[in-house]
């Protein structure tokens, strides 16, 4: 009970200095100095009258939503004793690969500077900046050289590094489910079994658009994140997801943003080339999305100079690359991270923007919602850690669900040489973006957020391996599996998921 009592407070103390640094903070501070004027507050009971003031004006709610907001993200508490990295990974192997694994992604990144003798970083001339400035509502249409530049890892390179992730204390296979797993992932981590996992099967009720409103009009964030785990009415989607992820776009937030962007049009970074790369290979090619393409260089290039971003690495297992002045190599104090916000782009990565342009058509608060959507979840599907929600947990529920519940289907693709999560692997690192039709693929993320976790996605991608197992069971190669499982954009979200936990627990 004391230890529990501890911890708690450990939050409390800590959530209150997170929102000390916020601009609630000096709002609050703000309302409750104008409330003295007011005649219904009393000297003698001040206290409870700023309280009531506070409840009846709707900044108490406000406040509920920014802690409500900061829990979501909270870590877990850990031992007292316990040291500062295990907030980030409790597992040292996991912490090591990582570490591994951004070494060889700046070795990537560095090897690409020399090869084409351009810096991390410069500033851009005057008349570039005027030139940028002109054109930044129209960056699509403008065609540099890319062809030199290459991706600094795609989620093939990602994948094959996981598949190598080993335990030290498991290397013989000391425990019976462990030895048993025949999937690609040889990792022991618990994962959720169906029974576990039947909440996402929730169906929508009647009168769904009717509470929806009533949820919006209480402007409770827990309310909101409830109610969304029944999906969302298309008409009240942009809202609620903004009320869950707390973001309400203060005139402070614009100016934050137009900050960033003057940052964009003043430098130039290497990150901007692989930005505008990662976009023309993807995005720029996709039926739903390339009307957006000047959307996402803008969302894109700002968080690349967001050093704000740089906060969720107190919870990531990853850390921020870092720089050093030429000729200063390994002196700290001549250190600078790298890109500002610590997040090199891969292959695949504006994908995680592209579908929010279909909700948010204000650049400032599009930027926002991507922000939030990345530090609460989009980092953990490109970083090794054991959380539930990291990839390598998604992957190992994935692999355990098929051999579990259709194992037919598993021996057969494994034999030959058709490992299923050679094919999902994609899916779930981009969190199906670009493979499911847009409406469905929202569909799914109203459950991310309504569940705080990233769980769905492996549980989505066996029911797409069970859906088309008929098919898959007369494939004779990896290049066959792929094939029949080449466009998901006709599947439906809700009653693929359905049917698959359900015949799994009959």
């Amino acid at each position: 009970m004391l230890q529990e009592e501890s911890d708690l407070s450990l939050i409390i103390a800590q959530i209150v200095q997170k929102l000390k640094g916020s601009s609630l903070y000096g709002q609050l501070e703000r309302q409750a100095w104008a409330s003295l004027q007011r005649p219904e507050i009393k000297l003698e009971s001040l206290k409870e009258d700023i309280k009531e003031f506070f409840k009846i004006s709707g900044w108490e709610k406000k406040l509920q939503n920014a802690v409500y907001s900061e829990l979501s993200v909270f870590p877990l508490p850990s031992h007292p004793a316990a040291p500062p990295e295990h907030l980030k990974e409790p597992l040292v192997y996991m912490r090591k690969a990582q570490g591994s694994w951004e070494k060889r992604i700046l070795k990537s990144l560095n090897s690409m500077c020399t090869e084409l003798s351009i810096p991390l970083a410069r500033k851009r001339p005057v008349g570039e900046q005027k030139e940028l400035l002109n054109k930044w509502n129209e960056m699509g249409t403008d065609e540099p050289d890319l062809s030199l530049f290459r991706p600094v890892y795609a989620p093939k390179d990602f994948l094959e590094v996981l598949i190598n992730l080993r335990n030290p204390n498991y290397e013989n296979g000391d425990s019976l489910s462990f030895r048993t797993h025949l999937g690609l992932i040889q990792v022991p981590l618990k994962v959720k079994d169906i029974p576990e996992l039947l909440t996402f099967s929730e169906l929508f009720e009647n009168e769904h658009v009717r509470i929806g409103q009533k949820v919006l009009a209480e402007q409770d964030s827990a309310a909101a994140q409830q109610y969304i785990r029944q999906g969302s009415p298309t008409a009240l989607r942009a809202e609620l997801w903004a009320l869950i992820l707390n973001i309400s776009s203060q005139p402070e937030d614009i100016l934050y943003y137009e900050q960033l962007k003057t940052n964009v049009i003043q430098h130039d970074l290497l990150v901007d080339s692989l930005i505008y790369k990662d976009v023309k290979l993807t995005a720029s090619n996709d039926d739903y999305y390339f009307v957006f393409e000047d959307y996402l260089y803008q969302v894109l290039l700002c968080f690349s100079r967001d050093t704000s971003v740089l906060d969720h690495f107190a919870y990531n297992s990853a850390s921020p690359p870092k720089s050093y002045i030429r000729g200063k190599l390994g002196l700290e104090e001549y250190a600078v991270f790298y890109p500002p916000n610590g997040v090199i782009p891969f292959h695949g990565f504006s994908m995680y923007v592209a579908p929010l342009c279909f909700l948010y058509h204000e650049p400032s608060k599009l930027y926002q919602i991507f922000r939030e959507m990345y530090v609460r979840f989009f980092f953990r599907l490109h970083s090794i850690s054991s959380h539930p929600s990291g990839i390598v947990s998604l992957c190992l529920l994935f692999e355990t669900l098929l051999q579990t519940y259709l194992p037919q289907l598993f021996y057969h693709l494994r034999e030959i040489g058709a490992q299923p999560l050679r094919i999902s692997f994609k899916w779930m690192v981009r969190a199906f973006s670009g493979y499911l039709a847009t409406d469905q693929l929202l569909l799914l993320w109203d459950r991310i957020l309504g569940y705080n976790s990233l769980e769905i996605l492996a549980v989505l991608a066996a029911a797409v391996f069970a859906f088309r197992a008929v098919n898959l069971m007369e494939v004779t190669s990896l290049a066959a599996a792929e094939a029949v499982l080449a466009d998901l954009s006709t599947l439906k979200v809700m009653p693929l998921l359905q049917i698959f936990l359900f015949a799994t627990v009959t």
